[in-house]
């Protein structure tokens, strides 16, 4: 953004402004700011609704989307393909938590959708286990085509792209042309943190880790699809980029609504802190599901939070402060338990680093808290290493779990820049 500027001339004498001045000057800062910041970005879906969608003329389409599908306007994927010439919109498939984003059920059921008086099938690609995530094959005949419209997260173990990836795998079988409708990585293009998921054995037996990238991998959804298809070769892979996105922008700064993607995220704000406290679901603490600020609290009964605090505020974090507050969950890990914790405030999301706030209070909780425990095979597919353990085990300190992170960012760097479609 700009800055404010006094005018004067070069080597000219000018007074200091006044207190008014200087507070009149400060409000219209914060008010002409938002605006100086925000891009008017065009999805994928609208790019192809500008271009009168050519892509799919003539064609029976299969969409993969959920609540998070919407063009600029605010009209859902759904309903701009279902009134598209030339498109039929033949079936829909729905990831986790659902077509709505509401369920937070281990299963998803499949249903229908009324469109324009007929029924469209809604099938869930939720439906149990890493095979209920695949499309069969009987529900891809008769398709001439699959659209995948899913806002993400920018989080490696976030399940939607890895929802993509099995489709597009299942797509590639049947010779199935893929359509990526381009979104936003909301926590921003450029920052990259984290280990890289080195074991890709790990995408047979789990979501949550299914691309060979860090945590927080700074790429889009095309993004990620095209890294995948250097792997998978299928042919009818393509891309509706995005126009007037940039790297450097987040969310806000996009001019689109934000539309939660699932329960637990709904704001950009926990969406940031995700990459780093959305690990500890691998462990024995609630990371604030069922709280006003799930990903912006932990707690735990037993937690002696007031130790934590002393020891989070002696660190220093850049873009964040600690503040200690106790709070009982309404749902998930600790329901109904009054629950010592800490929360985290952002306050300079450029600064920020979650990997490192991660890596802080997971020194922390081992050092203070004898009752903290790793579920660690599922720790292992959350981080994406096992060096992550060793070093845990050997009383290794914060800044050695932020060199192994470290470390992970800087040999992806080349894949990332490689990989950029903007």
């Amino acid at each position: 953004m700009n800055a404010l500027l006094a005018p004067g001339v070069p080597g000219a004498s000018v007074p200091p402004p006044s207190r008014l001045a200087c507070g009149l000057l400060a409000a219209l800062a914060l008010a002409i700011a938002p605006q100086a910041c925000r891009a008017e970005v065009r999805t994928g879906i609208d790019v192809l609704e500008d271009a009168g969608f050519a892509e799919l003329q003539g064609k029976r389409v299969g969409l993969i989307t959920n609540q998070t599908g919407k063009d600029a306007s605010g009209r859902t994927t759904v309903d701009v393909l279902a009134n598209a010439p030339g498109v039929t919109l033949a079936k829909l498939f729905s990831p986790e938590h659902g077509f709505y984003g509401m369920s937070e059920e281990h299963v998803v059921s499949s249903s229908t959708l009324l469109i324009r008086g007929r029924e469209v099938p809604i099938v869930s690609l939720y439906s149990g286990g890493l095979q209920g995530m695949r499309p069969k094959p009987s529900d891809l005949a008769g398709l001439d085509v699959l659209v995948f419209d899913i806002q993400d997260i920018g989080a490696r173990f976030y399940t939607y792209l890895a929802t993509m990836g099995m489709a597009l795998e299942e797509a590639a079988k049947a010779k199935l042309p893929f359509v990526v409708l381009d979104r936003p990585n909301p926590i921003n293009g450029l920052t990259v943190e984290g280990p890289i998921l080195t074991d890709l054995g790990l995408r047979q037996v789990t979501s949550t880790a299914y691309y060979p990238v860090p945590v927080r991998h700074g790429l889009t959804a095309a993004e990620v699809a095209m890294l995948y298809n250097t792997e998978l070769h299928h042919p009818g892979l393509s891309v509706v980029k995005m126009k007037n996105w940039q790297r450097r922008l987040w969310y806000d700064e996009t001019g689109l609504p934000w539309t939660p993607p699932s329960p637990n995220m709904p704001d950009l704000d926990a969406a940031t802190l995700y990459p780093g406290i959305g690990c500890f679901e691998a462990s024995n603490i609630s990371v604030g599901r069922g709280t006003p600020f799930p990903f912006r609290w932990i707690g735990a009964p037993w937690m002696r939070s007031a130790q934590m605090l002393r020891r989070l505020k002696k660190a220093g974090l850049a873009g964040i402060v600690f503040e200690e507050l106790a709070y009982t969950p309404a749902k998930s890990v600790f329901t109904g338990n009054r629950c010592g914790g800490i929360r985290m405030t952002i306050t300079d999301r450029e600064k920020l680093r979650p990997l490192e706030v991660f890596a802080h209070l997971a020194a922390a909780l081992r050092d203070l808290n004898p009752e903290f425990t790793w579920k660690w095979e599922e720790a292992r597919r959350m981080v994406g290493t096992d060096s992550f353990r060793q070093l845990y085990e050997s009383s290794a300190t914060a800044k050695g779990f932020i060199r192994l992170f470290n470390a992970g960012e800087k040999d992806f760097r080349k894949t990332h820049r490689l990989i950029r479609l903007y």
